[in-house]
């Protein structure tokens, strides 16, 4: 195939040319592989009748046809903008550029067929699949008719009919195969279904996509955790979207970093789904000659343009007689996406060869056959705009919608997804034995350096500073044990909540939940060993105020970790953020600095500060009801009592109750900063 500025032979010589398209309803005993029927110079095409259901999610089989799909990309030239453009309104602005990624793109997926987009590298593949499947990002406009069934396709019907595999697949690592399905099937099913159902589902998940021996293995975390191969982790993620038997599903490169066995492997499964009635569709880059022969229909893509819809043997046959035949013992996938590549140098020859493939196929019977389709999705739809005519199902997702975005209950929410979280804290060595015996070793040692403290003028020091060790040491080690917690599980989050499988409320909650014990625990292990080798208030009472203390400046602290956490977009930035905020809490907490010389303009950070009410509240429990210490050195600075430790320090017992009404109260605003900061986080995600 040549390109230049001469006239060209038509490629494809066909005697569609000139003729009038017009389509008719076929029998429900029809094929929608049917080849038109050819009389004279008309050609009549079988159009399936569309086969309406009632209930969302109770149709069997669905046929999704998509027309006139144009997709263009809006670049603000002024991003690169100065810093004072940043507070100009929108009108100040300079123009968008806008790029078409999609032209014009004619389709259809059939049940019980596995359709394969393919292209090279910026052909629109991508741009496609997200715009099947309502998922176009920011700064992608998208327009087209798409239907299901011959209705036009809402967000809410394809959400409620499809299931849509991702590239990336994210996962709880600790969780076992079994244990991640089951949460699936709890959230993920209509709340009427009862758990036995739901379990022998589950089973049969497990079956069908050959997961059996894996069942029991933990999925693993990179780096970390050793779980199951990349071929059982792809399939993990089939079998999380295929538990509720969606009758259309969208995979984005499922063999992407796969080997060859591997990739085969997942293909077979998806072809055994789509054997099943399913409708399948699938992107896909550089598929092997085995892969490309288990695919049932194939959509290659050039520049944003469709070259090719139908089978392989169709595809053979088209560019056969176009003169650019697959070679013998070539991979036919390699061959076409290298004829429709862009190559540097020769963007015209590219264009040229892009544009009689397009036109000729355009021209073609399938392609007579989509526009024909295309044509019958955008008159049904005008009759639906016009009010003439009624989607079956629109009132049932209008309803569902307005009822609920989620399948499971409040409550079936939070118990699935508090089981999850549980079983995650406890299956994670890190959280559980590295955290309790860092405590132990840390609370040894400043048992040790403090050993023994008398009642003396030399003892008042080294207690108040042990009792600030006790603060710094509950502070720091929690706030980064919890800094990690939620933006290091933040896309696998964002991904399931906007699946609508569970609230962000649900999550939060059950999240500090499952960690809550371990917190509880930590400061009462580290107060019992600490407190009497340093020889502090030896009060059973003083020693009971004293672990309730540490147990509140803990939680207080791990709230102040999970607003960091949730603020923050990745581990990293939460661990290199954490500790310059910290730091000015722990100045005002009136061991480094008097409170009572706190400059008036920063007094609102000592308000703040945790490590200031901890301190007061801990030294009251100490030195309150002390009548004298021993002078060991003949000087004015030996206080006579507690009451003048306290004094010396700017505290009082009366502020005591005010002490831990205060850290009650930074613990539920740190908390709630810390939900409106994954909200915030949820919304920018989405």
């Amino acid at each position: 195939m040549t390109a230049g500025g001469e006239e060209h032979e038509p490629l494809i010589s066909s005697s569609v040319d000139n003729q009038r398209v017009t389509y008719s309803n076929s029998p429900q005993g029809s094929s929608p592989n049917d080849s038109p029927r050819a009389s004279g110079g008309e050609v009549t095409l079988a159009i399936p009748q569309s086969k309406s259901y009632g209930a969302i999610g109770g149709a069997e089989k669905v046929t999704y046809n998509w027309a006139d799909v144009n997709a263009f990309a809006t670049e603000d030239r002024s991003r690169n903008r100065k810093f004072w453009n940043f507070w100009r309104g929108s009108s100040d602005r300079m123009f968008q550029q806008r790029k078409q990624l999609l032209r014009n793109v004619n389709g259809a997926a059939y049940p019980g067929e596995l359709l394969a987009l393919m292209g090279s590298s910026g052909a629109g593949k991508t741009t496609l699949l997200n715009t099947l499947t309502f998922r176009t990002p920011s700064g992608v406009v998208s327009s087209g008719t798409r239907a299901l069934n011959g209705q036009p396709a809402t967000p809410e019907a394809m959400a409620a009919l499809s299931a849509y595999v991702q590239q990336q697949d994210l996962f709880i690592g600790t969780l076992t195969v079994r244990e991640h399905l089951i949460f699936q099937a709890l959230v993920r099913m209509d709340r009427h279904i009862p758990y036995a159902q739901r379990m022998r589902r589950v089973q049969e998940v497990i079956s069908e996509l050959a997961l059996t021996k894996c069942q029991n293995t933990v999925i693993g975390i990179p780096g970390r955790l050793k779980g199951i191969s990349g071929g059982e982790m792809k399939r993990l993620s089939f079998a999380s979207e295929v538990l509720t038997d969606p009758p259309l599903m969208f995979c984005d490169e499922p063999t992407s970093g796969l080997d060859s066995f591997m990739a085969q492997n997942v293909i077979q499964v998806l072809s055994g789904l789509a054997k099943k009635g399913k409708t399948i569709v699938v992107t896909i880059h550089q598929p092997s000659s085995e892969l490309y022969a288990m695919f049932d229909k194939l959509l290659i893509m050039a520049d944003g343009r469709v070259a090719f819809l139908g089978s392989p043997d169709q595809a053979t046959e088209f560019f056969r007689e176009l003169g650019a035949a697959c070679p013998a013992n070539y991979n036919p996938a390699d061959h076409y996406i290298q004829l429709l590549a862009g190559v540097p140098g020769r963007e015209d020859t590219t264009r040229h060869t892009i544009d009689t493939v397009c036109t000729a196929f355009a021209k073609s019977e399938n392609g007579c056959k989509l526009v024909a389709e295309a044509e019958n999705a955008l008159y049904y739809e005008r009759k639906i705009s016009s009010g003439w005519a009624d989607a079956a199902w629109s009132s049932a997702v209008t309803m569902r919608a307005r009822r609920s975005p989620y399948k499971a209950s409040w409550c079936a929410q939070f118990r699935a997804v508090l089981w999850r979280s549980w079983l995650s804290v406890t299956k994670e060595p890190m959280l559980i034995k590295v955290r309790f015996l860092q405590t132990i070793m840390v609370s040894l040692l400043i048992g040790v350096i403090y050993f023994g403290q008398r009642l003396d003028q030399d003892g008042v020091m080294n207690i108040n500073g042990a009792i600030f060790m006790f603060l710094t040491n509950m502070t720091f080690q929690n706030i980064f044990a919890v800094i990690n917690v939620f933006c290091s599980e933040l896309p696998i989050f964002i991904r399931e909540h906007h699946s609508g499988m569970y609230r962000a409320d649900v999550y939060f909650l059950s999240k500090t939940l499952a960690e809550a014990p371990v917190f509880a625990t930590i400061p009462l292990v580290f107060t019992t060993i600490a407190y009497y080798m340093i020889g502090l208030n030896p009060a059973p009472e003083r020693f009971f105020i004293a672990s309730g203390l540490a147990a509140l400046i803990t939680n207080v602290a791990t709230s102040f970790g999970y607003l960091i956490s949730c603020a923050s977009s990745s581990v990293s930035m939460a661990a290199s953020v954490g500790p310059p905020i910290i730091i000015p809490f722990m100045l005002f907490g009136g061991f480094f600095l008097n409170s009572g010389s706190v400059p008036p303009y920063l007094g609102w950070i000592s308000y703040l500060s945790w490590f200031r009410y901890g301190n007061e509240a801990l030294l009251v429990n100490q030195w309150s009801g002390i009548e004298s210490i021993a002078c060991t050195r003949e000087n004015f600075t030996c206080p006579a009592s507690g009451e003048v430790v306290l004094t010396t320090l700017s505290f009082s017992e009366k502020d005591f109750t005010m002490d831990v009404v205060n850290m009650i109260l930074l613990f539920v605003g740190f908390r709630l900063l810390a939900y409106f900061a994954l909200l915030w986080r949820t919304r920018r995600g989405k």
